[in-house]
C-alpha cells in the first residue's frame, strides 16, 4: 500500500504536484484563514485527486471546519474523503485514526488544555492502530520552532508522546510544526513530519511517499 502524504498546505493545494499511489492523506491546515471558501475549495481539489483513498484531518488554521462540522462531514462524503476527527477508517486490513487537535495556544481552532482534556482525548487512540495521523507533533519529536527573537522552542504535546508509548503504532504523520520537516525513529515508531510548507508559508517540501508493507 503506497501512502502520498501531504499537511499544512494552507490554501495553495493547488501548487502540489502529487506522485501516483494508493492513499491520500493531508494531516491538517486545509486552509491559511479557515473560512468557508477556503474549506470548500480544498475539498473540491481532493475531489479530483485520481486516489482509490482519501484521508483528511483537519488542523488549527481550519475554523470552519470546526464552526461547521455537518456542513464539513458532507463536503468530505461528496468529495469521497474519509475526514477523521478523534476517529478511524481500516483499508485493506491497515487501521488509520486520526484527530485535528494540538495543545492549546492563543486562540486557533481544534485545540485541548493540557493535562486531563488532552490525556483523555488521547487515550480514545486505539490500542490496534497502525497508522496515526495527528495534526501536531509528540513532546520532543520533530516540534522545535524556530524563533526569531528568543530561543527555540520544542512545542510537541507530552500526552501524545505517552500515548504513542503505549499504542505503538507503525506509522506516525503530523505537520504543524513547519521547520520540523523530516521523519525520526522513536522506541521503534517511525515519526514523520510531513508538512508540505516551510516556516515562511511557502510551499517547499515534496509530498512523502511511504510503502507500507
Amino acid at each position: 500500500m503506497r501512502l502520498v502524504c501531504i499537511s499544512d498546505t494552507h490554501g495553495d493545494h493547488e501548487s502540489v504536484s502529487l506522485p501516483a499511489g494508493d492513499v491520500l492523506i493531508h494531516a491538517g491546515d486545509v486552509t491559511g484563514h479557515g473560512t468557508e471558501n477556503e474549506t470548500r475549495s480544498f475539498f473540491q481539489w481532493m475531489s479530483k485527486q485520481s486516489f482509490k483513498h482519501k484521508i483528511c484531518i483537519a488542523g488549527n488554521h481550519d475554523t470552519f471546519m470546526e464552526d461547521d462540522p455537518v456542513t464539513t462531514a458532507q463536503l468530505a462524503i461528496d468529495s469521497g474523503v474519509s475526514l477523521l476527527n478523534a476517529s478511524g477508517v481500516e483499508i485493506n486490513g491497515v487501521h488509520f485514526w486520526g484527530s485535528p487537535i494540538t495543545p492549546r495556544f492563543m486562540h486557533w481552532s481544534f485545540m485541548l488544555d493540557e493535562g486531563a482534556p488532552i490525556e483523555e482525548h488521547w487515550n480514545q487512540i486505539p490500542l490496534n492502530t497502525d497508522v496515526l495521523i495527528t495534526h501536531g507533533p509528540p513532546f520532543g519529536v520533530l516540534d522545535v520552532v524556530i524563533r526569531e527573537d528568543m530561543p527555540d522552542e520544542a512545542v510537541g504535546c507530552r500526552a501524545l508522546l505517552q500515548r504513542i508509548s503505549v499504542v505503538k503504532p507503525r506509522l506516525h504523520l503530523f505537520g504543524h510544526i513547519h521547520e520540523g520537516f523530516g521523519s525520526k525513529h522513536v522506541n521503534d515508531v517511525l515519526h514523520r513530519n510531513i508538512s508540505t510548507m516551510n516556516r515562511h508559508y511557502q510551499i517547499a517540501n515534496d509530498p512523502q511517499v511511504i510503502d507500507l508493507t
